[in-house]
């Protein structure tokens, strides 16, 4: 078995069918998926039984405390796969996600990698994440902290033998714990596997009141009616609309990076623009001959504010 699957669910029976489809859809066809239940009480238990393919296994829990990953532990252990990925039952993959994955994973020598993610934001826009761990020291820094995280849970694989070396989800965590072993295993190798180029679509959880989305196309939305492929069409949800996207035009996953890659030239330009305009004002205000200036008249009015 190659990969190893984890799906926790808690009444979204509503959009755990794009992820499930989502997984049945990858190009690498060596897997399998547990649905974990914690505690539903919606028609979740049929939703997967439609499925029948024998890689899918549904585990009917009841409630685990907090985000139930007592629960997750419980799957975590049964799993047979070399690789095991995380797929948020909200959250939808595109198809050459664990191909392009685990390749990074083995390319890297290092034993978690995780893709650039696209945040998913209410009303259907998409937003290319930033949070790139392998250039970027001060996020890194603030990631090892246990600080700052800007990866999706959807988005990661790691070797299943981690679960030896650095221990389970941490259960008494009342939050993140996801994220709390993903700290044990870079700090442990001192190695990450990243993935520039997105594989996964990130959708907010259905419990979140604010965005948590990392990715510099908050400061510039405008820049959005320059990208429509970065909008999703209306549809009875998002995660209906990106699934129609996915599956009836070819081109769309393929628009959908070109997109992002646009996205980063144009706020490079931004940035470049914003540094170029103060470093002129820095010039205006401290040039030599001014500095010089400002020297004799001091010493002429001692006292005086000549930086105006």
């Amino acid at each position: 078995m190659k990969y190893s699957i984890l799906t926790p669910t808690h009444d979204r029976a509503d959009v755990l069918p794009f992820a499930i489809r989502s997984v049945i859809a990858q190009t690498e066809t060596d897997w399998e998926l547990f649905v974990v239940g914690d505690g539903c009480t919606d028609n979740t238990a049929e939703v997967v039984a439609e499925f029948s393919d024998p890689r899918i296994r549904w585990l009917d829990l009841p409630k685990g405390p907090g985000f139930g990953y007592i629960n997750r532990n419980l799957a975590f252990r049964q799993m047979h796969g070399h690789y095991v990925a995380l797929l948020a039952h909200d959250d939808i993959w595109l198809p050459d996600h664990l191909a392009l994955l685990s390749r990074c994973l083995e390319q890297s020598s290092a034993e978690w990698a995780y893709s650039r993610p696209i945040w998913g934001e209410p009303g259907g826009a998409l937003l290319p994440g930033d949070f790139d761990l392998a250039t970027d020291a001060a996020k890194r820094k603030g990631f090892l902290q246990r600080k700052l995280n800007g990866i999706p849970a959807s988005c990661v694989i790691h070797r299943r033998d981690c679960f030896a070396r650095y221990g389970y989800w941490n259960e008494a965590l009342p939050a993140c714990s996801d994220a709390d072993m993903w700290v044990r295993i870079v700090a442990g190798t001192g190695r990450l596997g990243y993935l520039s180029t997105p594989t996964c679509l990130h959708f907010r959880a259905k419990w979140r009141e604010t965005s948590n989305v990392i990715s510099r196309l908050t400061a510039y939305p405008e820049l959005l009616s320059k990208l429509p492929a970065l909008r999703l069409p209306p549809g009875r949800n998002d995660q209906d609309s990106a699934w129609s996207c996915i599956t009836k035009d070819p081109d769309w996953i393929t628009s959908l990076r070109l997109a992002v890659d646009r996205a980063d030239e144009l706020l490079d330009e931004k940035a470049k623009h914003r540094l170029t305009t103060i470093y002129r004002h820095l010039f205006r205000r401290f040039s030599p001959l001014k500095l010089r200036s400002v020297f004799f008249l001091r010493q002429l009015f001692p006292g005086g504010n000549f930086f105006r």
